[in-house]
């Protein structure tokens, strides 16, 4: 039995937290950027495990613009649970335009990657096709949200690189979430975001490279593709993968030969057109 006596919640003073929470943000260098361009999810992904870091894989986004891929440092939009003594986030959401959801797109620049916390929400709309427009005209390389986005027709029509969990109808605070800070650090897919990491995103999905670890990620991913280009070759005619997949000390004899031969031919190459 509840007591007469209990005051509701709207006539007693609201929480003290001032929102949104905001961090910075520090991008890396562009040709940090660039070097990463021909390093897949994939190989991004195994190279970090094999270094010790074993989470990078944002789990439930999907790609929903097939064929796009996305490399770029990341801007996080965190949105948190609502509660009734936190007024902000509860109304409806573009009357609110001081909001972590508002804010976060005046801090993006071009190649930026908008990562989202949703919790894998599915009756929130984190995102819809307005400030999807703007992302777009500020040169916003792609968003992954680990929940959900509006206007899905509307944003497919821009061609703006999307992983998301899924779609709705809802409007960002007319579910159970609401926008609550940007450029902090966030859980996105059960994987630590922080601002300034650099996402790959592709077909096989998004994965986090931590900043100061992405020139190692360069240098042994290059490597891994150059052997898996032999291997892929070998295999293609016929090779055995006890061989060539991943490559035995004969395999590995067979491709630094073959390695060899090729910087031969391509130290000619440079030669003669120099």
């Amino acid at each position: 039995m509840i007591p007469n006596e209990i005051v509701s919640v709207d006539r007693l003073p609201p929480a003290d937290i001032t929102l949104p929470v905001h961090g910075r943000i520090v991008r890396p260098e562009r040709a940090l950027i660039e070097q990463l361009r021909d390093v897949s999810s994939a190989a991004a992904c195994a190279t970090l495990y094999a270094m010790g870091i074993r989470s990078t894989f944002i789990r439930g986004p999907l790609l929903r613009t097939p064929g796009r891929r996305v490399v770029g440092p990341a801007v996080t939009l965190q949105f948190m649970p609502q509660r009734e003594d936190i007024p902000s986030g509860m109304g409806v959401e573009h009357a609110e335009k001081s909001s972590a959801l508002w804010q976060v797109f005046e801090t993006i620049e071009p190649g930026d990657v908008l990562v989202v916390q949703a919790f894998g929400d599915l009756s929130t709309g984190c995102v819809g096709e307005m400030l999807t427009t703007y992302f777009k005209g500020r040169g916003g390389a792609g968003m992954v949200v680990d929940g959900c986005v509006r206007d899905w027709a509307r944003i497919r029509e821009l061609d703006v690189p999307l992983w998301s969990v899924g779609f709705t109808p809802n409007y960002a605070t007319q579910g159970g979430l609401m926008p609550w800070g940007f450029n902090v650090p966030a859980a996105c897919g059960g994987v630590l975001v922080l601002p300034g990491d650099i996402i790959i995103a592709d077909d096989d999905g998004a994965v986090v490279v931590p900043q100061q670890l992405a020139s190692e990620v360069v240098r042994v991913a290059r490597h891994h593709a150059e052997w898996e280009d032999f291997s892929r070759m070998k295999l293609a005619q016929g090779g055995s993968p006890q061989v060539y997949y991943p490559l035995s000390d004969e395999g590995r004899r067979e491709y630094e030969a073959w390695r060899q031969e090729r910087l031969k031919v391509e130290g000619c190459r440079l030669q003669v057109e120099g």
